[in-house]
């Protein structure tokens, strides 16, 4: 892909390469069972940034990987995103009604079909990334396999979840509330990354170190300007319900920092984001402008 494209450009390709990518991988609601294959593709299709792709394809870009091996490997984790989104809307857990501004699959659907939904979803990310050649040797694929695992397990994602609910009416610390968050929503970020990087080819010892802190610090920074947006911008601007977390008693990092806190700890991360990424140069240009994005988007 052009590395003339404007981020604004690039990141419309993307998104757009992603869906249809989306689009194809998932059974049409023609094919039996249809209610269960027509909710899963309600989850999925038409909503969402799709910031996790567009890391992995900014990640793959540095890398020189294949810009299919990266259709593939944005499709498996934005599955295992949709799913967690799903799993985390329902009664059982953060009970929403509302998700990307339209219902969510229990309210559209049912809780049953919705549980059915997040379980096929998780199911067909790993026989995408066992179907299809996205890395150099099947070594490597069996490593990106083992990522991406790892990054929804118990010591990523779900693990984050859990901590998270059972931290609802608590003031954590800082440190706790990274921990919980380096799971909940940075590890399928980091993830993100690596496996992009991974489906190339070239980069050394020391710069995948780098791209992992990169990684690190974005899924943070994430999480902190998502409890921003969460106090501070309405239901219509994003999709969602607003104020969720404040009326569910959850820590945040405006409840423990303040907002002017917060967004000035937003800052700081950014900046550390960028230096991690200096010794790639113009290279990672896609990298640095996706953690402004994240910093800066308004929903």
């Amino acid at each position: 892909m052009s590395v003339t494209l404007s981020f604004t450009d690039w990141m419309g390709q993307i998104q757009q390469r992603t869906e249809t990518a989306l689009e194809t991988l998932l059974p049409e609601a023609s094919i039996a069972p249809q209610r269960l294959h027509e909710a899963m593709r309600y989850a999925v299709l038409g909503g969402g940034k799709r910031v996790r792709p567009l890391l992995t394809h900014a990640a793959g870009e540095l890398a020189g990987a294949p810009a299919e091996r990266l259709d593939s490997l944005s499709c498996a984790v934005e599955l295992i995103h949709a799913y967690s989104l799903v799993h985390d809307d329902m009664p059982c857990m953060d009970n929403d009604v509302l998700r990307r501004g339209k219902p969510t699959v229990h309210v559209e659907y049912d809780e049953a079909t919705a549980l059915l939904v997040g379980d096929a979803l998780q199911t067909l990310a790993f026989q995408t990334l066992a179907d299809r050649p996205v890395a150099e040797d099947a070594t490597t694929q069996l490593t990106m396999l083992g990522i991406l695992a790892q990054a929804s397990g118990s010591r990523g994602m779900a693990g984050g979840q859990a901590i998270d609910l059972a931290a609802v009416g608590r003031q954590l610390s800082r440190a706790e509330l990274e921990f919980m968050h380096i799971h909940k929503t940075g590890a399928l970020i980091r993830a993100a990354v690596l496996l992009g990087a991974y489906a190339g080819h070239g980069l050394s010892p020391a710069d995948m170190t780098r791209l992992d802190h990169y990684a690190k610090v974005v899924g943070l920074l994430f999480q902190i300007v998502d409890d921003i947006l969460d106090a501070e911008a309405n239901t219509a601007t994003l999709g969602k319900t607003a104020g969720k977390d404040a009326d569910s008693d959850k820590p945040t990092y405006v409840s423990l920092l303040g907002l002017t806190g917060a967004k000035r700890l937003a800052d700081d991360m950014l900046a550390d984001a960028c230096r991690t990424l200096s010794p790639f140069g113009s290279a990672a240009g896609r990298l640095e402008s996706l953690a402004d994005y994240i910093v800066h988007r308004a929903f």
